[in-house]
C-alpha cells in the first residue's frame, strides 16, 4: 500500500472451529482467544466497517454469548457497522456469534441455524454390570453426582437438566429476537426448535440478510479498490500464539515430553479431536 493510497481498508476477523472446546494443543474459540483480534479490528479508526467470517458448528453457549457481546460493545464504542459472512456452517453457538452482525450473509450451501440446546453422553451402567465392576461414589450433597453415566438415569436428574436447558434456550432465542427483530419470518416453534437451513431458506425466514461472500459484498459497498485486512493473533516462537496462559501450547508441549504428562496430554487431545469431529459431523461435514 503506497503512502498516498486512500483505498478503504476493512478489517476481517475469522472465527473458525468449535467454541469453548480445548485441549493443551488445540484451543477452541473463546473470549480469551478472540478478544485481542476484536479489539484490534475495531481500533482501526479509518475502517468503514468490520467484517467477520464464521465457520463454526457451535459449542459453549457461555463463550458464544461473551464473544457476541464483546463484538456488539466494541461496535457501539467505535460506531462501526458489522458485517458477518458464513462459510460451511454457522450453527448453534456459531449462529449466536453471527447475530452480532448488523447484516448477515451466507453461501447458498451454508448450514445456518440450529437454535437449540443439546446435552449428550453415554450410559455405561449396563457395561459395568456385565463385567461385575463396582462403582464407588461418595459425595456431600445429594445432587453432586447428577447424570453419572455409570448409573441408571434418574428422572429427577433429567428434569433438572431440562430446566437448565430451557434457561439457556431462552437466552439464545432472546438474543436472536433482539438481533433480527422484525426480519424474522415464521413461528417460534419453527425457528427455535433446533432446525437447520441452507442459505436460501435462511434468507426467506429472516435468519440472514442475503447470499454473498466477504470480498463481493465489501467491493459492492466500498468500491472495487477496497482492501481486506485479516486480523489474527500475534505469533511467537515456532508460530505459537502469544498471550496464552493456562492453555499455553508451548508449556503444554513441554509437559507432554516429561514422560508422565505424555499420555495425559495425548489423551486430552484425542478426546478433544473426537468431540470436535462429532460436532462437525452433525452437519454432514
Amino acid at each position: 500500500m503506497g503512502l498516498f493510497d486512500r483505498s478503504p481498508v476493512v478489517p476481517v476477523l475469522r472465527f473458525n472451529g468449535p467454541i469453548g472446546m480445548a485441549s493443551p494443543l488445540r484451543p477452541g474459540l473463546s473470549l480469551a482467544t478472540t478478544a485481542g483480534p476484536i479489539e484490534k479490528a475495531f481500533s482501526m479508526k479509518k475502517a468503514p466497517a468490520v467484517a467477520i467470517v464464521i465457520n463454526s458448528p457451535g459449542g459453549s453457549p457461555v463463550q458464544s454469548r461473551l464473544i457476541y457481546q464483546r463484538i456488539r460493545d466494541k461496535a457501539e464504542e467505535a460506531n462501526k457497522k458489522v458485517y458477518v459472512f458464513m462459510e460451511d456452517v454457522a450453527a448453534s453457538g456459531g449462529y449466536m456469534i453471527a447475530c452480532a452482525g448488523d447484516e448477515i450473509y451466507a453461501d447458498p450451501s451454508s448450514i445456518v441455524g440450529s437454535i437449540g440446546v443439546v446435552s449428550a453422553g453415554f450410559g455405561l451402567d449396563k457395561f459395568i454390570a456385565r463385567y461385575d465392576i463396582e462403582r464407588r461414589v461418595h459425595t456431600i450433597g445429594e445432587n453432586k453426582s447428577m447424570l453419572d453415566p455409570f448409573r441408571p438415569e434418574d428422572p429427577k436428574d433429567i428434569e433438572r437438566l431440562k430446566m437448565i436447558q430451557k434457561d439457556i434456550h431462552d437466552v439464545f432465542t432472546g438474543l436472536v429476537k433482539a438481533s433480527r427483530g422484525s426480519k424474522l419470518v415464521g413461528t417460534e416453534s419453527e425457528l427455535f426448535d433446533g432446525q437447520i437451513w441452507s442459505g436460501g431458506p435462511a434468507v426467506e425466514n429472516g435468519l440472514i440478510d442475503g447470499l454473498s461472500d466477504v470480498r463481493t459484498k465489501m467491493r459492492e459497498l466500498f468500491g472495487d479498490k477496497v482492501k481486506l485486512k485479516v486480523i489474527g493473533k500475534r505469533r511467537g516462537l515456532f508460530g505459537l500464539n502469544i498471550g496464552q496462559s493456562a492453555s499455553d501450547p508451548l508449556r503444554a508441549l513441554t509437559e507432554t515430553l516429561d514422560g508422565q504428562g505424555f499420555a495425559s496430554g495425548l489423551s486430552k487431545d484425542v478426546i478433544s479431536t473426537l468431540e470436535e469431529r462429532a460436532l462437525w459431523a452433525r452437519y454432514g461435514l
